[in-house]
């Protein structure tokens, strides 16, 4: 352990007091990786790093909505252990290089295994296939997946190598486009594999085995594909191990050879474990809270998933391919992408302000290095190729947010004009003359998958919201005045009639008929809103509550139509957000889905805040568990997790770049945030428990808060923030 880190650590653990005793200096151990496994949280259980470029898991499945994440818990049988996952989303990629161990000859690999022997935790995953007779490992490091696999008996020891395999929506032949794979000698094979299934990619790879293969046969493929498989064979007896290592790169293959080099020199798979491990410690023991176990455990669980994407595409030396598909040198040493923007702008990335805010200016930077050579922002980057998934330019929202917080590591004056150009300049899914025309998306002019117009309209308009802000503070007064008179264009589909966003036609006609209760998504079923119904985004302009509230006739009104939201029963054809089932659904009020999440924080802007103490201790309760189910709906690279940790914390950033955070109620009696330059945040809730649920007032280091937020800067500069509890509301 070097200086600095005992020191940090030193701080941190002084500070903590009695929140975290000896025993609990290991947080990882609360972590359990098949939260989120079973159903539509997409989560995957397998090994690795904070937003590390590798992460080797099981496969049970490739194809489909179901297998984005590659894996799901009750699955009877494991294809193999493929290195590169995503999080929790709702398209599939990605799975690259499966491997799995055998004994004999079979003629299918795939196999059942032990489930109660089936273990996880940060930078481990193990599991015996039954069926081999093998028990498979994995740990790792940022680039690079280490297997062990322990042949229990026999002595006709195999690995199959899939070079084909991967996540896809239907076909896995076609995935893979083009490869390059040379078996350079009995211990290493190398090349690129270029894939097309969300978006098209290059993977540079080394495999390296830990003794030799005796003999190499490449199986049968089927007609289309590009890529081999070969089922290779080792010389052993019953106990033996064989241990693989597994490089990535997106620059090249001698940047994998380097990554290996550099990261995992050794087989000491223990050590690689342990040093995984201790990197999620490291961000893990940012925040301590006082709670049961099982809070304990969906509390960091959520803080695991927080900090698996984004993802590092840079190699150790800090090159990386860019979207122009040419190598890049990154002056942070690292880049970032698999942005899932839509989902992360509203709360994932301002917590990670305040949890990793090292990591702020690289990712920022980041994002401008990708809008310099495409000429926007991201939207939804997947290792750098952009999927234009989803709607919004929610890069905005992040850039804005850290330099109005302060960060300053990056071009301020490059992020201002890359968050312009993508605010001015036409492209897919941002048609500017057209929006600044007639103030809004009209419906019979956008049309098909590319419709949403309600939900178009109203995110540009917080984009431009958070342009304003940032153009005000630069002092660009023209531009901040350009885009607050676009911000309020969601005035032009408020319907006074319904009181909800509306579609309308070129002419300024409403849409009819109008069903506020049918959810409409660009997949299926294509119409005015994104996932969502109209009552889920007439609360969608976060950056105009006060207007909104206006709108609605004023407090009263406005807290009436949040009552019958969270009251009204879902329509006879409406489809949950989740895909699946109707789950994560008050009312209206769909947890399963992004739009919805800062809605229950409303009430705290009417006469009766406590129904948002209520709304969060049914959401944390209902919707979150200890389970492999236990979240609802997709993970979202983090956003769910962000939902939870902040709700238990007991504040949340409504209006993401407003530089507050609204307050809730705390779902924990103590929590410690560790802060940069040794800084705490304690949150007190002592009376907190399951009666408890109401907030009776607040103090900010001994002072009455007499308003409903904390601001950022509060946060940071550390303290206490205590909250009485009680069993009734005010």
């Amino acid at each position: 352990m070097n200086s600095l880190r005992r020191l940090f650590l030193g701080f941190f653990l002084i500070g903590l007091g009695s929140v975290v005793s000896a025993q609990e200096r290991d947080p990882a151990r609360f972590v359990n990786p098949f939260i989120g496994t079973k159903g539509t949280g997409h989560t995957f259980p397998g090994a690795t790093t904070p937003f590390g470029l590798v992460q080797p898991s099981p496969d049970t499945g490739n194809s489909g909505w179901a297998y984005t994440g590659g894996y799901q818990f009750d699955d009877a049988r494991i294809l193999g252990f493929s290195q590169t996952h995503l999080s929790g989303v709702g398209i599939p990629d990605l799975g690259d290089i499966l491997l799995q161990p055998f004994s004999g000859s079979p003629t299918d690999f795939r196999s059942r295994y032990e489930k109660a022997g089936e273990k996880a935790s940060p930078g481990y995953y193990g599991v015996t296939l039954t069926d081999f007779d093998v028990r498979a490992e994995l740990t790792c490091s940022e680039h690079v997946a280490l297997h062990r696999y322990t042949f229990k008996s026999g002595d006709s020891h195999g690995i199959l190598i899939d070079f084909q395999h991967g996540m896809v929506w239907d076909d896995v032949t076609r995935r893979v486009l083009e490869c390059d794979i040379r078996i350079e000698n009995d211990r290493t094979i190398s090349g690129r594999l270029r894939t097309l299934n969300w978006v098209e990619r290059s993977v540079f790879f080394t495999v390296v085995f830990d003794r030799p293969f005796v003999k190499s046969v490449q199986m049968p493929g089927k007609p289309g594909e590009k890529a081999p498989r070969f089922a290779l064979t080792f010389d052993g007896k019953p106990g033996d191990a064989v241990q693989v290592k597994v490089a990535l790169s997106t620059v090249g293959v001698d940047g994998a050879k380097r990554n290996l080099a550099r990261e995992i020199p050794h087989w000491d798979f223990e050590r690689v474990h342990r040093e995984a491990r201790a990197k999620w410690n490291r961000y893990l023991l940012r925040i301590a809270i006082e709670a049961d176990p099982a809070t304990k455990e969906i509390f960091y669980t959520a803080l695991y998933h927080l900090l698996i994407h984004p993802n590092n595409l840079a190699d150790v030396d800090g090159n990386y391919r860019g979207a122009d598909d040419r190598v890049h040198q990154s002056p942070f040493g690292s880049y970032y992408s698999t942005l899932s923007l839509w989902d992360t702008y509203r709360a994932t990335h301002p917590l990670l302000t305040i949890l990793a805010p090292e990591k702020v200016d690289a990712f920022v930077g980041s994002m401008i290095a990708h809008a310099e050579i495409t000429g926007f922002l991201p939207i939804w980057p997947l290792w750098d190729k952009e999927s234009f998934c989803m709607i919004g330019n929610h890069a905005i929202p992040v850039v804005a947010d850290a330099y109005l917080k302060g960060f300053r590591g990056f071009d301020a004056v490059k992020a201002y004009a890359a968050v312009r150009r993508t605010a001015t300049v036409s492209r897919r899914n941002s048609d500017w003359p057209l929006y600044d025309r007639y103030g809004y998306y009209p419906f019979d002019l956008v049309t098909g998958n590319e419709a949403q117009t309600v939900s178009r309209t109203l995110e540009a308009g917080y984009d431009d919201a958070c342009a304003a802000r940032m153009a005000a503070r630069m002092g660009r007064t023209a531009d901040a005045a350009m885009f607050s008179k676009r911000a309020v264009y969601y005035r032009n589909l408020f319907d006074p009639e319904t009181k909800l966003m509306r579609g309308r036609d070129s002419k300024g006609g409403w849409r009819t008929p109008f069903d506020p209760l049918k959810a409409t998504s660009p997949l299926n079923n294509p119409g005015d809103y994104t996932e969502a119904n109209a009552w889920q985004y007439s609360l969608a302009s976060q950056h105009a509550l006060p207007d909104l509230i206006a709108l609605q006739g004023g407090k009263a009104d406005f807290r009436a139509m949040l009552d019958r939201f969270f009251e009204e029963k879902k329509g006879a054809d409406q489809t949950d957000q989740t895909y699946l089932g109707q789950e994560g659904l008050i009312g209206q009020y769909a947890h399963g889905n992004e739009p919805s999440h800062h809605i229950a924080y409303l009430y705290k802007l009417t006469d009766q805040g406590w129904k948002t103490d209520d709304l969060i201790r049914r959401v944390v309760t209902g919707f979150y568990g200890d389970r492999p189910d236990g979240i609802t709906g997709n993970e979202d690279c983090g956003q769910m997790s962000a939902w939870y940790v902040f709700s238990t914390l007991g504040f949340y950033p409504v209006d993401p770049v407003s530089g507050e955070y609204v307050l809730g109620a705390p779902q924990v009696r103590r929590a410690i945030i560790h802060l940069r330059n040794g800084k705490t945040l304690e949150i007190s809730a002592p009376e907190c428990s399951r009666e408890n649920r109401f907030v009776s007032g607040v103090t900010f280091n001994g002072r009455t808060v007499s308003g409903t937020a904390v601001s950022h800067a509060d946060v940071v500069r550390g303290g206490v923030l205590k909250f009485g509890m009680a069993a009734t509301h005010p």
